[in-house]
């Protein structure tokens, strides 16, 4: 995203999703407790409370900054996803855990998130976010509750108003040492010294919650050991959806959060309290029947990625990659990535009806052009530019489609150098897109988690047969089900697959 920002100077883009994919942006970033997971869905009124008959009131500020930020949160995370079975299984695991919180008097509104990210976090004033994705990726109650607590922990130790308590020291000490000293070195060095205190000051507030959420799971019977064994399949899932795309190598020092090792290792010190492994409830059968049906991957709205291909069945238009790349749909836009560094973006674009595209290219919103490159052509029919630049030590591949009278589509190709893979991939990328037939838009379904029984003489490879739509199946089975090489649940034990 950052080497598009490069290019793209004047004009935000709005992108495609839920009705050209709304572009939100996260203003609570520095209130997010920024876990590696998500909750999100309402329910109740939304809000569940435990504890006394009549609870303290909620600290005026943290409320006005959770009630502020929510529209957002829902906004930027598709909205809210509702499934009454799933609901009900998410409430029972909540109303179990606030009651063996630390703080049962604390009023918590959750929210299941219509996105197939894994992610959760809190909001001041008790609001808790989890994503269906996480809840597609969790096989037991115990796994949720760990989740749940977890986030739990961070609004009882109030880390969200002092995680902004702390950025807002770390500013002023940057504007000081800038404005009184007149030395922007000496600024610069301040903001980098604040920077690292900010990130170690969060990672330990994420081991202070893992410790917290172990101790709330235990005591409310479920199995402590349930939030090591979840940290563990998160890392193998981030895995399976890295794998292909471009990494950068460099370490990390300024990140939020401690390696999922440490923590892994931290959780099973703390679940060892209560006991070895095998202690506490686990409910999976009861769990999964919660999920069974539960969409998975892109919501209609949003567009479909299918392997290569990326439909978009609600505006009636898709497109294909090349091999090698690996495609993401995300809020803003669809994003993609190759091996040999080339990034993609596509999203919408607003044009006053009647524009010429070799115009709108032109029109300032390029850093880097190369006029002269522009040029008009057609693509299945549809009206198309493109165009080169180079800006900021980037190369920018260009091209704009118009679909209708109103409708226009931007592909954004980027590399350091101007590889021959780079013109190459867009070349083929921009003659694939088209407009979809409305046989082809309706008959698109989503994916959806679907249990099956496991029978005598299945194996990984023949129940991981049965899924659709997603790339390496065998190995997404693995991972869902939480599966150690060729290991099979019992026959007669339930399993998920993915299909439509």
């Amino acid at each position: 995203m950052t080497a598009f920002g490069a290019t793209l100077d004047r004009e935000r883009s709005s992108s495609p999703g839920a009705l050209l994919w709304k572009a939100a942006i996260l203003t609570a970033s520095l209130l997010l407790a920024g876990c590696t997971t998500v909750l999100e869905q309402t329910y109740g009124p939304p809000q569940t409370t435990a504890g006394a008959a009549t609870p303290p009131p909620v600290d005026p500020e943290q409320a006005r900054i959770g009630a502020q930020e929510h529209p957002r949160i829902v906004a930027s995370f598709g909205g809210v996803y509702h499934d009454d079975k799933l609901e009900k299984t998410v409430a029972r695991i909540v109303g179990r855990i606030v009651a063996a919180s630390d703080d049962p008097s604390q009023s918590y509104r959750i929210t299941i998130l219509n996105t197939p990210s894994v992610n959760a976090f809190a909001l001041p004033g008790g609001y808790l976010y989890v994503t269906r994705g996480l809840l597609a990726l969790a096989n037991d109650s115990s796994e949720v509750a760990a989740v749940i607590a977890h986030e739990m922990g961070h609004v009882t130790a109030n880390h969200a108003m002092q995680r902004q308590n702390k950025a807002r020291a770390a500013m002023i000490v940057s504007r000081v040492v800038t404005d009184v000293l007149q030395d922007g070195d000496a600024g610069q060095l301040a903001l980098a010294s604040s920077q690292r205190t900010l990130a170690a000051f969060s990672q330990q507030q994420e081991l202070e919650a893992d410790a917290i959420g172990v101790r709330t799971i235990g005591k409310a019977g479920y199995d402590p050991f349930a939030a090591a064994r979840f940290l563990d399949l998160m890392g193998r899932f981030a895995a399976y959806k890295s794998a292909g795309s471009v990494q950068d190598k460099r370490p990390d020092f300024l990140a939020s959060h401690p390696a999922t090792p440490q923590r892994v290792d931290f959780a099973i010190r703390a679940a060892r309290q209560f006991g070895a492994p095998g202690i506490g409830e686990v409910d999976r059968d009861r769990y999964l029947q919660g999920i069974d049906g539960m969409l998975y991957g892109d919501d209609r709205s949003q567009g479909f990625v299918r392997g290569k291909n990326f439909y978009h069945p609600t505006l009636g238009v898709g497109f294909t990659v090349p091999n090698g790349f690996v495609l993401d749909n995300t809020a803003d836009a669809v994003l993609a990535t190759a091996p040999d560094g080339t990034a993609l973006r596509f999203d919408g674009a607003n044009l006053p009806v009647g524009t010429a595209l070799a115009d709108y290219i032109a029109s300032g919103w390029v850093n880097g052009l190369d006029r002269n490159s522009i040029k008009s052509f057609t693509v299945n029919g549809l009206e198309a530019a493109s165009a080169r630049a180079e800006a900021k030590g980037w190369v920018f591949r260009i091209a704009v489609i118009r679909v209708g009278a109103s409708a226009t589509y931007r592909f954004i190709f980027a590399n350091e150098t101007d590889t021959p893979g780079l013109e190459q991939a867009t070349m083929e990328t921009v003659q694939s897109f088209r407009k979809l037939s409305p046989q082809e838009a309706a008959a698109l379904k989503p994916l959806r988690v679907q249990l099956v029984t496991v029978k005598t003489g299945d194996t990984v490879d023949s129940l991981s047969r049965r899924m659709n739509g997603v790339d390496r199946p065998a190995d997404l089975f693995r991972i869902l089900n939480d599966i150690k090489g060729n290991a099979l649940p019992p026959v007669g034990d339930k399993v998920k697959i993915i299909d439509d």
